[in-house]
């Protein structure tokens, strides 16, 4: 998201400060006492006149476009970056719960104002259970006016009175059990809903509120810091005021902030709209924020973005001129996250005062890759070629099986066919051709074919040792090496002779299927899903043998009959001493590229750039993708901004949330919980789980990852 479009004050402004102190501001504020207008009979009934009057929205946008045109490009954010991003901090351990009804453009008027109740709810009680008290409930309701005079009402009410079309937003009320009439007294906070109609200055690329936007927000406002200043109750502060601006897609904050005292009713002139317009343009201070995503395309709201921030900090500031200072600071809960900080950076040997987030050595050496390969001396299968197989581990057993190859699979590199067993014909296999024994020095994609047939016969067989049969997982069919027709010169059972295919291993194994690498880009969201939980399924079926795969990339997943396989372990990692993942640029994780091991997340963190890359997310350039270096700058930026959580979170609420847990234990020891997440993406693959009215815990506080919107990723 851009925010360097949009000018953050520098300076001070008003409202609690961070710490639980308040600021003081450039302009002059007085107290309420100070502030009121005169005592006067006639000052107060010019006051209560003006208030009564005070109605038409439009009429007051004539009289203030022109100055807000005039200035639209000079109004200063509410906030200070630093502020937003502190919040952010603070925030890291705090749940904010899922929400189930979304406003997206195409919904019903009352679907739309449902998720915005839901959405004001969710953020008004998080903040109160978070900084002022944990375990009361928050006396703040969230009502609907129709108009700046009318009655409050619930959006169910404003649904049975058929009113709900002339619903223009909704307020954050401070409940009063002794008075069950709602007035504009007792308003903390007014959020603008403009669903469907766009709330920017030109296109959705354009950062600014629209001018009419604007206007409407300052009517609101002005009408809310008029109705505290003849308040008879004891109401919060009259002198500023925040109003969100919201509509189905995006979101700003617009702050109202001067001296009533000032407010010129007495002067003849009879007209309210001039009065308050005049008092707008030469006595108060008008803050209008940027505008950032609120909601993605689902309509699920991205909580720690930077749009979502501004709305969570208006809003704690808010409550703040109305209960007092919080008993827990923004700052004392941001401290926690230096600590947290801390201790990543040494789990992760980050030397202090490292600029770099992801940890190098101490002269990192640049390695380069050279894709050129020598296939000339490979043993090449031709389609209804018959192989036998000689399996050494029975000797004495001379029924040889046969198989028989149908045709090389795209994106193996030469190395894998599709074959079927001459005693079962009808159930096709997949068949690996290793390397041949005199090819392992010279050659290191050899090498790597040896990994692909001895290593991976060793690590399926430990599954079957185990007991583990997953649908997701591939099944060994049988392994040993071909026999050659003719005769056989070899000195001994485990040697060789002159033969070119004499001694070279093949695996068996089933189902089989064309990788991903060979499927079109982008998937589809339920796609996406369903292979991140198949491959989920796999490595949580695979962590009960204490084996991690080590190389999660398109080439190692196949499609077969709507499930996703988890294919090729020759790579797979045994035990804390083994050092052999493969060394890829742009699916590798962080620790595997920098240590040459694995760590506990590794898998699911190459999981989530292969759901990302699924999803038609960026992937590394050529340049961010030549050396180990550049790779893992790569890595860094992606995570320190945010890219995979916001894109994914175009895709799904899910998947977001599934990158967000793993960016809290990127580089760390800390396991993966398969248990839970699996769980969770059967649920929305199955389909299982009601809709309900407000809102639905779907990640819990233990497994909000530590990450921040606007800021480094520790």
């Amino acid at each position: 998201m851009q925010i360097g479009s949009h000018q953050y004050d520098s300076g001070s402004f008003g409202g609690q400060s961070l710490d639980g102190s308040f600021r003081k501001t450039s302009s002059v504020i007085s107290s309420r006492s100070a502030s009121s207008i005169s005592t006067s009979k006639r000052a107060l009934k010019a006051a209560k006149e003006c208030a009564k009057n005070l109605t038409d929205i439009d009429l007051f946008s004539q009289h203030l476009e022109e100055w807000i045109n005039e200035n639209s490009h000079g109004f200063t954010s509410p906030f200070q970056l630093e502020d937003l991003q502190t919040l952010d901090f603070a925030l890291e351990s705090v749940l904010f719960q899922q929400l189930h009804r979304m406003p997206i453009s195409h919904n019903s008027k009352e679907l739309e104002f449902l998720a915005l109740e839901d959405f004001l709810h969710a953020i008004s009680d998080s903040l109160w259970h978070t900084f002022w008290d944990e375990k009361g409930s928050s006396p703040y309701s969230i009502l609907c006016p129709r108009y700046s005079g009318s009655k409050f009402y619930t959006v169910e009410k404003a649904i049975s009175r058929r009113r709900l079309d002339s619903l223009c937003g909704s307020a954050l009320v401070l409940r009063n059990e002794a008075d069950p009439h709602v007035r504009w007294d007792q308003v903390v906070q007014f959020a603008l809903f403009r669903p469907g109609t766009g709330i920017r200055i030109g296109n959705e690329s354009d950062s600014t509120l629209s001018c009419s936007s604007i206007s409407e927000a300052l009517f609101y406002g002005a009408r809310i810091l008029l109705s505290r200043m003849l308040s008879k109750y004891g109401t919060g502060s009259s002198d500023s005021v925040y109003v969100l601006v919201l509509d189905s897609d995006s979101g700003g904050v617009v702050k109202l902030e001067g001296d009533l005292g000032k407010l010129d009713l007495t002067s003849g002139n009879p007209n309210p709209y001039f009065s308050m317009v005049n008092w707008i343009t030469n006595h108060a201070e008008v803050n209008v924020s940027s505008v950032d995503r609120i909601w993605n395309k689902l309509g699920n709201a991205n909580w720690r973005d930077l749009g979502c921030l501004q709305i969570l900090l208006a809003t704690y500031y808010s409550i703040s001129q109305w209960s007092g200072d919080a008993k827990r600071t923004i700052t004392s809960l941001a401290s926690d996250h230096a600590l947290r900080l801390h201790q990543r950076r040494v789990e992760r040997r980050l030397v202090e005062g490292e600029k770099s987030i992801i940890p190098f050595c101490n002269e990192p050496e640049i390695v380069k890759f050279d894709e050129k390969c020598d296939h000339d001396n490979r043993l090449k299968l031709e389609q209804g070629e018959v192989l036998e197989l000689e399996d050494l581990r029975n000797q004495d057993d001379r029924n040889h099986r046969s198989f028989q190859v149908n045709g090389l699979i795209n994106g193996w590199n030469g190395c894998c066919y599709t074959a079927f067993s001459i005693e079962f014909p009808t159930e096709p296999l997949m068949l690996y051709v290793g390397a041949h024994p005199t090819r392992l020095e010279p050659s290191w994609e050899d090498m790597s074919l040896w990994y692909q047939v001895q290593r991976q016969t060793k690590v399926l067989n430990i599954f079957r040792d185990h007991g583990i049969c997953s649908k997701n997982l591939p099944q060994i069919v049988d392994s040993g090496r071909i026999l050659h027709s003719g005769t056989c010169t070899r000195p001994n059972p485990k040697g060789r002779c002159d033969h070119p295919s004499c001694g070279t291993p093949i695996l068996i194994i089933h189902p089989t299927g064309d990788p991903l690498s060979t499927k079109t880009i982008p998937f589809t969201s339920h796609d996406a899903i369903r292979c991140c939980r198949d491959c989920l399924s796999a490595l949580k079926s695979a962590k009960s043998a204490n084996v991690q795969h080590g190389d999660i990339c398109p080439e190692n997943i196949i499609k077969t009959n709507d499930l996703y396989i988890l294919v090729s372990w020759g790579r797979a990692v045994l035990d804390d001493k083994d050092t052999c993942p493969a060394v890829n640029l742009q699916f590798s994780s962080s620790h595997a590229l920098q240590h040459g091991k694995l760590c506990p997340s590794s898998d699911c963190e190459s999981l989530v750039y292969l759901v990302y890359y699924l999803c038609g997310g960026k992937m590394a350039s050529q340049q961010e993708a030549d050396s180990i270096e550049s790779a893992l700058r790569w890595r860094q930026r992606l995570w320190a901004k945010r890219v995979i959580q916001q894109y994914l979170g175009e895709v799904s609420a899910l998947l977001k949330a599934f990158a967000d847990y793993v960016d809290g234990l990127v580089g760390t020891p800390c396991v993966v919980d398969y248990d839970v997440w699996v769980d969770r993406f059967n649920k929305v693959v199955d389909g299982v789980g009601n809709r309900g009215k407000v809102v639905e815990e779907v990640v819990r506080v233990e497994d909000v990852g530590e990450s921040s919107g606007i800021s480094e990723n520790g």
